[in-house]
């Protein structure tokens, strides 16, 4: 991938020729490293581009931003230049959301429509939150909460400076995500397909299943097997599961077109 300071978007060197891009947003403390394993296997249906927030890895030196509003402003500036194909958005947990008003706010601004959007291990937007916000948490609380949540390297949170250094990063992203709330706009006028873990602590079946309110085209709801983190678990099915949606995406979905549950098990 390219590496440049400051950039938003991290695409492939060269030219892949994959038919379709997909942009792909991490949980909170997630970044493009998260999806470096995705690159190669993905290709040549799909390229791979995640988004690379401030406050980690390339931007570690930059302020991370706390409103999901800021992110979906700074998105509609920077992807058109990216939109000389058809398109998929990604995103797992935090990055769901992050992934969802994104697409809302590129086809409300007429700069491009997503084949479909993809969102994983997050309940749907309108529904109430589990658990007060961590965010708000002492340091050591807040840094017990998120081990426990896993996600996060242990060396960074066992490391005290490593730990300083990334700790802001990472509260600011438990803010964005557990201050936000659906941004107005009307459904997405694109399939959305929801991805989960049958263990996932966070978020249950039920609970993705209600994504199935935020598109006026098809819906489908995929379960794998593991828990938050089951996308490390199960890549031969995780990458499967995006070649058969994206070529589903692909072709053309009717408003009445029927949910569709998939349980992936052993």
């Amino acid at each position: 991938m390219t590496h440049v300071p400051g950039a938003w978007v991290q695409r492939p060197p060269e030219e892949t020729g994959a038919p379709v891009r997909m942009f792909c947003f991490a949980h909170a403390g997630g970044g493009r490293s998260f999806f470096a394993p995705w690159r190669a296997a993905l290709l040549p249906d799909i390229e791979l581009c995640p988004v690379v927030l401030p406050g980690r890895e390339t931007r570690i030196k930059e302020r991370p931003l706390t409103r999901v509003e800021d992110v979906i402003d700074r998105m509609c500036e920077v992807l058109p230049e990216h939109l000389d194909r058809p398109f998929a958005l990604f995103g797992h947990s935090m990055g769901s959301v992050l992934a969802y008003e994104t697409a809302r706010a590129l086809h409300a601004a007429g700069l491009g429509t997503p084949l479909g959007l993809i969102v994983s291990g997050r309940r749907a937007p309108h529904l109430p939150a589990r658990r007060p916000p961590l965010h708000l948490l002492a340091e050591d609380e807040f840094v017990a909460a998120v081990a426990r949540l896993g996600g996060t390297p242990q060396n960074i949170l066992r490391e005290p400076g490593l730990l300083r250094l990334f700790l802001p990063t990472l509260r600011a992203d438990f803010e964005l995500n557990e201050t936000y709330r659906p941004l107005p706009g009307a459904a997405l006028p694109c399939p959305v397909s929801a991805f989960v873990g049958a263990a996932d602590p966070e978020a249950a079946p039920e609970e993705l299943a209600g994504w199935r309110e935020s598109t006026a085209h098809g819906f489908s709801l995929r379960v794998f097997r593991g828990d938050h983190f089951y996308l490390k678990g199960t890549p031969g099915e995780l990458f499967a599961a995006l070649r058969a949606d994206i070529r589903r995406f692909g072709a053309t979905v009717p408003v009445s077109h029927p949910v569709h549950i998939e349980r992936i098990t052993p």
